[in-house]
């Protein structure tokens, strides 16, 4: 089965899925958008993960492959395949699905607590979760619940962390692929952002803790298990 990709920047890849996906013996394939690469047929893969990135998706003026996401992300949506967005891929995805997407009022970046809802208590998305998380966060967008959508997790800073349509489709405002090189790269990106405040930690606060990461990582392999089109 073959999984596909859309990255917005070089840093911002798949993180700790990729070693779940090449174990479980799907086939990778990406669409480096900043890179100018063609999307593929979206007819033609059985899974599709968007990830993140420093753009906001009304800044389809500033870059044009945007739209042409944007038009790729509703034929998939389309098809009875799971999609997976991250950070600005949950806002092309609520954006995508009717909802609106804008600046929030302040920044979240570090590791700020994440609490289900009832309804991502009873997920079969996000159940597998304890009641409160520790994610990295790394948005100043935030975006409104798609008509349809069932909101499964918020922040204090922010109060539409994740949601899910259909048990298939699900959108995380926050990082749960995040690796220690990712975070560093994160960190090195936008180092103009960590200014520290009530909801921006500095780099140091940021990478104090490697043992984050391997919480990280078993939540998130719970999620694309959920997710895994082999369990329908």
């Amino acid at each position: 089965m073959r999984v596909h990709y859309l990255m917005h920047v070089p840093h911002e890849a798949l993180g700790n899925m990729e070693p779940w996906f090449v174990q479980q013996g799907f086939r990778l394939t990406r669409t480096r958008l900043y890179a100018g690469d063609p999307l593929p047929d979206p007819g033609a893969i059985d899974w599709l993960i968007i990830m993140g990135g420093p753009m906001a998706v009304y800044e389809e003026a500033r870059y044009d492959w945007l739209a042409p996401e944007k038009r790729f992300i509703e034929q998939v949506l389309g098809r009875d395949i799971p999609v997976l967005g991250v950070c600005l891929g949950s806002q092309l995805l609520a954006e995508v699905l009717g909802g609106r997407v804008y600046r929030h009022e302040r920044q979240e970046i570090g590791w700020f607590p994440v609490e289900l809802t009832q309804a991502g208590g009873r997920s079969p998305l996000l159940g597998h979760l304890p009641e409160t998380v520790l994610p990295l966060h790394w948005h100043g967008d935030t975006f409104t619940l798609p008509e349809g959508a069932r909101h499964l997790a918020s922040s204090q800073a922010c109060p539409h962390q994740a949601f899910s349509v259909a048990d298939r489709i699900l959108g995380l405002q926050f990082h749960l692929e995040a690796l220690p090189s990712v975070a560093q790269a994160f960190c090195d990106a936008d180092a103009e952002l960590l200014v520290p405040d009530t909801w921006v930690q500095t780099p140091d606060q940021i990478m104090a803790d490697p043992q984050r990461f391997a919480a990280l990582t078993g939540w998130m392999e719970g999620i694309l298990e959920a997710l895994d089109p082999r369990r329908c």
